[in-house]
């Protein structure tokens, strides 16, 4: 049996003539027309029985005349949304679109299939993915502290550094992560057997962007200690008169010895951000990117190999020249900003 690849609509009553024999040729088989239209076989058949008997297919429904299209419905699924489950006797977390078809049913008596429901949501702009963790940012101080270190910023000379600190910690097994591969068949992404951690401290230099990095086996005063030796080799007093670093407040950057070291280097000034303020450290995203880049999906087996895949990161692919983040912009940033500039000129006065 051949087709003709074309919309036909036979309206008599009887059946539709057969086709010559000299003209088949310029029509095509059943499974030409399923791989063409990606379907089965059986629909084409089943398209050809209906339309060789003349039934009329129905005309295709209008996205206008779903109930999901309609402003009452979307009202309702989008109350839904911003409530949890819970909060209508559900035993779960999150909804699936299986739950709000089910109680959408309840509400409106609309019966719906999962995957209208689904259609919906992607029409009202909703997609399915994974959601953050964020910590609640409402440091005492952070008004303050933030605009100190925009106060640095703006005002830092030729012979001054700004630096952002932190400490990543690197782990043989591999961390994993979205990647292409073949439908159904998942790359799967061997684990070394017993893990083993490094501990890296970086510095980003905002003005140029280069990262200054060691490497210990522990996340120890020591390795903080090892970083500071470093920034003031790398940093010469015959360049630099003024180095500010910003660090979070972990328990090794106010240890004692590193309060001894500040003492003896007093071109070193350490400046403390906000507790659960990591939007306004720029090295996060720095160490984002390495972490996208070098320990997603990796398949290293030693940690030698994977310790110089991140230096070499390090070295190739910068610089990072990132910018301070829009919070440090906030209205409650800039007031504290004037009030210590009021507060210093008086003083000078």
């Amino acid at each position: 049996m051949f087709y003709r690849v074309m919309p036909i609509s036979w309206q008599g009553s009887d059946p539709a003539p057969a086709l010559p024999s000299r003209i088949r040729q310029r029509y095509h088989s059943p499974s030409e027309i399923a791989a063409v239209l990606l379907c089965a076989r059986s629909t084409v058949y089943a398209v050809a029985r209906d339309w060789q008997q003349g039934r009329l297919w129905p005309e295709p429904v209008s996205t206008s005349r779903l109930p999901c299209f309609t402003p009452s419905f979307q009202r309702s699924l989008l109350a839904l949304l911003q409530k949890t489950p819970a909060a209508y006797g559900w035993c779960r977390t999150r909804w699936s679109c299986a739950a709000l078809a089910l109680q959408l049913e309840v509400q409106r008596g609309i019966g719906l299939s999962a995957e209208t429901v689904r259609r919906c949501l992607h029409a009202l702009g909703w997609v399915w993915k994974r959601a953050k963790l964020v910590a609640k940012d409402s440091a005492p101080e952070r008004a303050a502290k933030l605009a100190r270190i925009r106060g640095v910023y703006e005002r830092l000379g030729r012979r001054a550094a700004l630096l952002f600190a932190d400490e990543l910690d690197l782990h043989l097994l591999p961390k994993v992560g979205s990647q292409w591969m073949p439908q159904a068949t998942p790359v799967e992404v061997m684990t070394p057997g017993k893990n083993e951690r490094r501990y890296l401290a970086g510095a980003l230099d905002l003005r140029t962007g280069r990262v200054h990095s060691c490497l210990w086996f522990r996340k120890m005063t020591g390795l903080f200690l090892d970083w500071l030796n470093l920034l003031d080799r790398t940093y010469p007093a015959r360049r630099f008169d003024r180095i500010h670093l910003v660090a979070d407040n972990g328990k090794i950057h106010k240890a004692a010895l590193v309060q001894r070291w500040l003492r003896q280097h007093p071109r070193f000034q350490l400046l403390f951000l906000p507790t659960y303020c990591p939007r306004a450290h720029p090295i996060e995203r720095c160490f984002g990117d390495l972490h996208d880049k070098v320990t997603r999906n990796h398949r290293r087996k030693r940690m030698r190999n994977l310790v110089c895949d991140v230096q070499r990161h390090l070295d190739q692919n910068g610089p990072w020249l990132y910018r301070l983040s829009e919070i440090y912009q906030s209205i409650e940033g800039t007031q504290a900003l004037k009030q210590q500039a009021d507060f210093a000129s008086s003083a000078v006065a």
